[in-house]
């Protein structure tokens, strides 16, 4: 049954955004559209164009017999700076000050457009370079991780303080707590990863990066290749922090837990976001 085509675009919209990174071929929507392939083209053009005038992301076409499109998650400059600065002021909150110098955060990264949006600025620096899997350790990394991997079509990895049970075997390795100094352990189930995977470490939170460490060394254990580093939060650190080069969305600028005082400020991933990358690949 021929579909109209303000419906058909709407359609196809709707299946590209709900599988980001999967490659789509031309006969699949022909076939359930009843229409020519030329037509499909054409509608694909339709949204391509929107796509790239939103910023929404790309419609990446494969040519060839095995071809097909593929949508990109990406975020463009102006969208990103947005959301980075709003958040910037909503950390800034006196309230969120913690005995110890901590950060209360928890409330932002439960609201589901929040992490959708974190989700969205990590895959698109990533959109263009190769992520087999993403990797994060429990338990406030996890919607991060899962927000990041679905943006990316990737699966992701949870390294434990403990292990259980259900994970079978694992993988230990030791690392030493940056803010604390004291020697801890992660683990991580033999099946979680292949030799040669490039993962993408994701965290909530970076004060030392005793953490990212500890994850950075439980890739080489497994053989496998690190992909990236990107964290929600940094805090200032005195010295230098034992991590290869990350992201961080957002940076404690100052912190007074006694007078209840804090400063957040966009972190590096503005600068380290090649924008203009993406946007050659709208064009």
């Amino acid at each position: 049954m021929k579909v109209r085509r303000s419906n058909r675009v709407i359609e196809m919209t709707r299946y590209l955004l709900e599988r980001p990174h999967t490659l789509v071929p031309l006969t699949f929507f022909s076939e359930a559209f009843d229409s020519a392939k030329s037509s499909i083209s054409e509608d694909l053009t339709i949204i391509r164009n929107t796509f790239a005038k939103q910023g929404t992301g790309i419609l990446e076409t494969v040519p060839g017999a095995a071809g097909g499109v593929r949508y990109i998650p990406t975020v463009d400059q102006s969208t990103a700076e947005q959301f980075l600065n709003e958040m910037s002021t909503r950390i800034s909150a006196p309230e969120r000050v913690l005995p110890g110098g901590y950060v209360y955060l928890s409330d932002l990264l439960g609201e589901p457009e929040v992490l959708r949006q974190v989700g969205r600025l990590v895959a698109s620096q990533y959109a263009k370079k190769q992520v087999d899997v993403v990797m994060t350790i429990a338990t406030k990394g996890i919607p991060i991780a899962q927000s990041v991997a679905y943006y990316l079509n990737k699966p992701f990895v949870i390294v434990r303080r403990d292990s259980k049970i259900t994970e079978g075997s694992t993988v230990s390795v030791n690392y030493v707590s940056g803010s604390s100094k004291r020697v801890e352990k992660m683990e991580l189930s033999k099946r979680s990863l292949q030799k040669g995977a490039h993962v993408l470490i994701v965290d909530d939170f970076m004060k030392g990066g005793g953490t990212i460490s500890g994850m950075v060394s439980m890739v080489k254990e497994f053989e496998a290749e690190l992909a990236g580093i990107a964290v929600f939060g940094e805090s200032k650190f005195e010295g230098e922090r034992a991590v290869p080069a990350y992201t961080s969305l957002i940076r404690i600028d100052s912190l007074d837990a006694i007078n209840n005082q804090i400063k957040a400020v966009p972190g590096s991933y503005m600068t380290q976001t090649d924008f203009n990358v993406l946007d050659a690949a709208h064009s």
